[in-house]
């Protein structure tokens, strides 16, 4: 159990809000909403702008797009590890989100698309640097008995600003006339207004006294493993299982459309729709896993994923493909319980780097994922490609039940 003095250095950070959220993990989901609102304004008519306003060719998009992920996904881990050595984690956060505000809003002013690119480059490392410290500081925010609910509030937050920013867009574009630089300072506004929300409202709790072991300067960073129990390595395995075979949704909207489930007209709805039901399935899994367990939540999410690219795969008539995207939606309850699993698995001061190493695992197999996707759909067809999703899914659970991963949360003085 933690000290009465480790208590009240939490004490501000996890004050309740109205709500029963703690008030930090109740700001944060606003910033992440807001911080969505703006990115999802800009991210779907970069393209568009680089290729008709600016002249820049698709691969040459491609190119710098990929290269901006790995190096986002990439510094996570040495974000999360510096908010661990200085127990400071709203600085990243805040210096994170400001990079990427502040790159996106150059995106209205930019002349070529090496400028455009470099901005968008920018605002991916931002991402890379706030990501980890930022979900550090939502654990160190809430109870082990309130994590999942928690993260699942959080990712609940980021799925409805997608949507919103995807709708504004929409709006300016069809009832304004705005053009694309327009849109893309209109951005920045929301952005503002989370930055002022983070700087005000999320409060970090003192340096509380931790084990002399934890509070001695470390050693220089290693990419290692070492510091970590093995069931925190046994959980990052079948993460890494799952998402080799979690693969682009696009390749769903592929498959509906060549099976002539809908028009290109309903893409865009039938998108608000999936982000709708993302966003109630975060936050009834991440309760549900306070209540039931992590791995049953996560189990049940991956195993709703499975039946989900199995119905893709064998679907036939175009109406099923409205009930698979509903199906498919629901898979998303595993993501707040498995950020909270992430949190209960290791100790409070190594919090920041296994976010860092988790969140890195999950962004470092997206490009490979595609890539066995659009290879077994071309050479095998789609149907062997939605199976190896679902078989990938199905060797993830079998990890999970077998690795003992069931053991309570860790207390904050563990």
């Amino acid at each position: 159990m933690g000290s009465p003095g480790g208590k009240d250095n939490r004490e501000g950070a996890c004050a309740r809000s109205r709500t029963g959220l703690g008030r930090n993990v109740l700001a944060l989901g606003m910033v992440s909403f807001f911080n969505d609102l703006s990115s999802e304004m800009a991210y779907p008519l970069l393209p568009l702008f680089l290729t008709e306003t600016l002249g820049a060719g698709a691969l040459f998009l491609g190119l710098v797009e990929g290269l901006a992920d790995f190096i986002a996904s990439f510094l996570q881990i040495f974000s999360g590890w510096a908010s661990d050595r200085s127990r400071r984690r709203k600085g990243l956060a805040l210096g994170g989100y400001t990079l990427s505000g502040l790159s996106r809003a150059c995106l209205a002013v930019v002349v070529t698309p090496w400028q455009a690119l470099a901005a968008w480059f920018f605002n991916r490392v931002g991402k890379g640097v706030r990501t980890a410290p930022r979900d550090a500081l939502i654990a160190d925010s809430c109870a082990p008995a309130e994590r999942g609910r928690s993260f699942g509030y959080h990712r609940s937050m980021d799925h409805l600003g997608a949507l919103a920013g995807a709708a504004a867009a929409s709006i300016l574009l069809a009832a304004t006339g705005a053009g694309y630089r327009s849109i893309f300072a209109f951005a920045a506004i929301p952005l503002a207004a989370g930055l002022l929300i983070l700087a005000l409202g999320v409060k970090e709790g003192q340096k509380k006294a931790l084990p002399r072991k934890a509070a001695a300067p470390g050693p220089p960073l290693k990419l290692t493993l070492k510091p970590f129990d093995r069931r925190f390595k046994i959980f990052l395995a079948a993460v890494f299982l799952f998402t080799l075979g979690n693969s682009s949704d696009a390749f769903l909207l592929l498959r509906a459309r060549q099976a002539g489930a809908m028009d290109a007209a309903l893409i865009p709805a039938l998108w608000g729709v999936l982000h709708v039901v993302k966003s109630v399935a975060n936050l009834r899994g991440g309760e549900l896993s306070d209540r039931l367990g992590r791995r049953r939540v996560i189990m049940a999410g991956w195993c709703v994923y499975a039946l989900a690219y199995l119905g893709f795969a064998v679907a036939g008539k175009a109406g099923w493909f409205w009930l698979l995207f509903v199906l498919y939606g629901l898979y998303f309850m595993y993501e707040g319980a498995a950020k909270a699993m992430v949190a209960d698995l290791v100790p409070p001061e190594l919090r920041g780097t296994a976010f860092g190493i988790y969140n890195f695992v999950t962004s470092l197999t997206l490009l490979p994922a595609s890539l066995i996707m659009g290879a077994l759909w071309k050479v095998t067809g789609f149907n062997y490609a939605f199976l190896f999703g679902a078989g990938m899914a199905s060797s993830a659970m079998v990890v999970l039940l077998l690795g003992g991963l069931a053991a309570r949360p860790r207390g904050e003085g563990d």
